[in-house]
């Protein structure tokens, strides 16, 4: 396997998005990939997905038992070794202080070398799509507890009371980019991804129509050895000297 990435040693890496299925859709082969070079994944989503549903006659509380379920089946088909649900309303993320404080204490918990979430900047993914608001709202909240504040005691100060001393990441992955550097061919890790996704069942319909559309998506349905590839933009903080 091409090793993209250049890192010498095991890391651990922090996957911080919107959604249940975030994860799985945004860079699923990619976190196959990482599993299978031995870095270890932790997911934290911001909200349980109430509103990922179009039944009526389901409440919030069924909509996100069952999304929380098929992540949790999906995290564990990858190999992932944790994930934590926050219970912000699905559709409303507003990137305010609070949110912001409760993104540096997983941060400072976890205190992964590298951090993935979404590109807060992209608006209009292509010409038939938007960015939904949770998504650019997560990578701004991200971004922002990132720097300065996850590595500066004087930011919340009373996460030190809790016991979470600050840390600074390594690097920062942002998945759905429209201004990508780097991009990490994960074909091999493809049937991994559609079986992670396979495990949302709320979300896809009917599995063998999914995965039809997706391979459409991929190569129009014309070539059997087609390419898979994810795409993120990439920062490399320097290290202080």
């Amino acid at each position: 396997m091409e090793t993209v990435e250049n890192w010498a040693t095991p890391k651990d890496i922090l996957v911080i998005l919107a959604h249940p299925d975030d994860p799985e859709f945004f860079l699923g082969g990619t976190i196959a990939r990482w599993i299978k070079m031995g870095h270890r994944l932790r997911y934290v989503l911001l909200t349980r997905g109430d509103k990922g549903a179009e039944d009526p006659t389901l409440s919030a509380d069924e909509i996100k038992r069952v999304r929380m379920e098929e992540q949790i089946a999906a995290a564990k088909f990858l190999g992932v070794t944790s994930i934590d649900f926050l219970d912000y309303e699905d559709g409303y993320l507003i990137p305010d202080l609070d949110m912001r404080k409760a993104v540096v204490r997983f941060i400072r918990k976890y205190r992964p070398h590298i951090l993935v979430t979404c590109d807060p900047g992209n608006l209009f993914p292509s010409q038939q799509y938007i960015n939904h608001p949770d998504h650019r709202n997560a990578g701004q909240v991200v971004i922002d507890a990132i720097f300065p504040a996850a590595g500066n005691r004087f930011f919340f100060p009373e996460l030190l009371a809790e016991g979470y001393e600050p840390h600074e990441v390594e690097e920062v992955w942002m998945s759905l980019t429209n201004a990508p550097d780097v991009r990490l061919d994960v074909t091999e890790n493809w049937p991994t991804k559609l079986g992670a996704l396979k495990l949302h069942a709320s979300q896809i319909g009917d599995p063998r129509a999914f995965e039809k559309r997706m391979l459409e998506r991929l190569n129009n349905g014309k070539d059997e050895n087609f390419k898979v590839e994810e795409h993120f933009r990439r920062i490399i903080f320097r290290k202080k000297t």
